[in-house]
C-alpha cells in the first residue's frame, strides 16, 4: 500500500492547475453509480490496523492463486516465469513514458522493435505495430483499416466470433456507415456456404476468429479463398498461444492479424491492463494505427533504433491520423516480448501441445459422464463447449464450494445455449485437477 501524503492544500493546487473546481468536478464524466462513495473505515486507526483490514477485504476476492479455474472465453491462465515480472519491473522500463524524444530512448525503442519482430514471427506477417489496448479494440481498428483501404463498407463475420468483440466493433464504428453482416455459425464454425452468398464487391473485410469463441478451429484456408475472391481483406483474430501449433495467419494469406496478447506473460487482473497485437502485410503498413519502431545505422555505422512511423494526430494532419494508441500498453508489450523470448520457438510449441493434450483429456473424461454432451464436433485447441443436464449456474455454484471455478456459462450470450458451458484447460492444470473436476461434474 503506497503512502500518498496529499494535503487539502496540495489537492486544491493540483485541481487549480488542471482547471477543475473540485474532485467531484474532476470525476463528473463517470456516472455516480460506478463511483466508490466512501470507504467503510473507522477513523483514527493505525497503519498496522489499516493494512490488516485492507488485506482481509482483498482476501475475499476469488483468484486463481486460491482456486482451480477452468474459465477462458478471452482471458487465460497461463504459467508466467518469474523473470517476466522481474525484468519489466526494472525502473527504466516500469517508469518509462512514451518516447516523445524518441531517438533519445534507445532502450525503449529497441524493446518495441524486438516486440514487433516477435509478433511478426509468431503471426507470419510482415509488419507489426507497437501494440494496442486489447484484442477487441485491435480488431475494431483492423476493420477501420479494411474499410479505408478498400473504400467499401460491408463487414462480414460469423456468430462464432466472440460476442463482446462484436459489440466493441459496432461501438467503435458507430460513426461510420457500415453494414454489419453476421452469419449464423454452422456446427460451431463459419458457414462457408452462407459466406459465399454474402460476399460481394461491397465487402470490405471478412473476420475469422481462430480458434473461435466456441474454441473450434476454423477452416481458415477456405474462408480466405472466398474472401479474396470478392476483393475483400481477410482479418484473422487469433489466440497467440495457439500459434505454437496451428498455422499462422500469414500461412493462410490473411491481410491483417490481431488478437489479445494477455496469454503472453500478462496475468489476469480484473480485466486489465491487457495488450492488443496488430500485424499486417507490408502493403497495408501505412494505414496501420499506432507506431512502428525500426532499426537503422547512424553516420558512424553503429546500430540504432528510430520511430519509423507514427500515424498519430499529434504528428500528422488530424483527418489523416489513425487512433491515438501509444505508450500505455508499452509495458505490456515488453512483458509479451520477454515472455516470448523466454519460451523460444520450442517453448511455445510445448505450451500449445500441453493445452491440446490436457483439454482433450478432460473432454474425453466428461463425455463418459451421464448428462453431458459435446456441442460441436469440430477440432478444438484448449476450449470446448459441453451441454449440461442441469443449469450451469447450479453447477458452477457447487464447483465453487469445492475450490473450483467452472467453465463459462454461455446462456448470458445465447438463449439457445442456456445449459452450455465453455470449458478451458491450459498447461497450468495437473492431471489430478482434471480428474477432480470431472469427478465433481459427475455428481450433477
Amino acid at each position: 500500500m503506497k503512502y500518498s501524503p496529499h494535503t487539502d492544500k496540495d489537492k486544491k493546487e493540483m485541481l487549480g492547475v488542471i482547471g477543475a473546481a473540485s474532485s467531484e468536478d474532476l470525476f463528473s464524466a463517470i456516472p455516480k453509480e460506478f463511483r466508490l462513495q466512501k470507504l467503510d473505515l473507522a477513523e483514527g486507526i493505525s497503519e498496522l490496523e489499516l493494512k490488516k483490514l485492507m488485506l482481509d477485504k482483498a482476501g475475499k476476492n476469488y483468484s486463481t492463486q486460491k482456486l482451480v479455474s477452468f474459465l477462458g472465453g478471452g482471458a487465460y491462465e497461463h504459467y508466467i516465469p518469474q523473470a517476466v515480472e522481474s525484468l519489466i519491473s526494472r525502473g527504466e522500463f516500469l517508469t518509462a513514458y512514451t518516447p516523445y524524444q524518441a531517438e533519445a530512448s534507445q532502450g525503449t525503442l529497441q524493446a518495441i522493435y524486438e516486440y514487433q519482430s516477435l509478433i511478426c514471427e509468431l503471426t507470419g506477417m510482415d509488419v507489426a505495430n507497437a501494440s494496442m489496448y486489447d484484442g477487441a479494440s485491435a480488431l475494431a481498428e483492423a476493420v477501420i483499416l479494411a474499410v479505408k483501404e478498400t473504400g467499401r463498407n460491408r463487414v462480414i463475420f460469423s456468430s462464432s466470433l466472440h460476442p463482446e468483440y462484436r459489440q466493441v466493433i459496432k461501438t467503435y464504428l458507430e460513426g461510420y456507415k457500415i453494414e454489419f453482416v453476421e452469419i449464423p455459425h454452422a456446427g460451431g464454425l463459419f458457414d462457408e456456404t452462407a459466406l459465399k452468398k454474402e460476399a460481394n464487391d461491397s465487402t470490405a473485410c471478412v473476420i475469422v476468429q481462430n480458434p473461435n469463441f466456441f474454441g473450434c478451429i476454423e477452416k481458415a484456408d477456405k474462408i480466405e479463398s472466398i474472401c479474396h475472391s470478392c476483393g475483400a481483406l481477410l482479418i484473422a483474430c487469433v489466440n497467440p498461444v495457439s500459434l505454437g501449433i496451428l498455422k499462422a495467419p500469414g500461412g493462410y494469406n490473411a491481410d491483417i492479424a490481431v488478437g489479445e496478447g494477455q496469454p503472453l506473460g500478462i496475468p489476469m487482473s480484473f480485466g486489465g491492463p491487457y495488450l492488443g497485437f496488430f500485424a499486417v502485410k507490408e502493403k497495408h503498413m501505412r494505414k496501420m494505427p499506432g507506431r512502428v519502431a525500426g532499426m537503422t545505422k547512424d553516420i558512424e555505422g553503429k546500430r540504432g533504433f528510430v520511430l519509423t512511423m507514427q500515424a498519430r494526430e499529434q504528428h500528422i494532419r488530424r483527418e489523416k491520423a489513425t487512433s491515438n494508441i501509444c505508450s500505455n500498453e508499452g509495458l505490456m508489450a515488453l512483458a509479451a516480448c520477454v515472455h516470448l523470448s523466454l519460451l523460444g520457438k520450442e517453448g511455445i510449441k510445448e505450451v500449445a501441445r500441453q493445452n491440446v493434450l490436457k483439454s482433450h483429456y478432460l473432454k474425453d473424461k466428461i463425455l463418459k459422464l451421464s448428462g453431458f454432451e459435446l456441442m460441436f464436433e469440430a477440432p478444438f485447441f484448449n476450449e470446448f463447449v459441453v451441454r449440461c443436464g442441469k443449469e450451469t449456474d447450479k453447477i458452477t455454484g457447487d464447483l465453487l464450494k469445492h475450490g473450483m471455478i467452472g467453465g463459462l456459462p454461455l446462456g448470458r450470450f445465447r438463449a439457445d445455449m442456456k445449459n452450455c458451458m465453455l470449458i478451458c484447460v491450459t498447461e497450468t492444470k495437473s492431471n489430478d485437477d482434471l480428474d477432480r473436476f470431472a469427478e465433481l461434474l459427475g455428481k450433477h
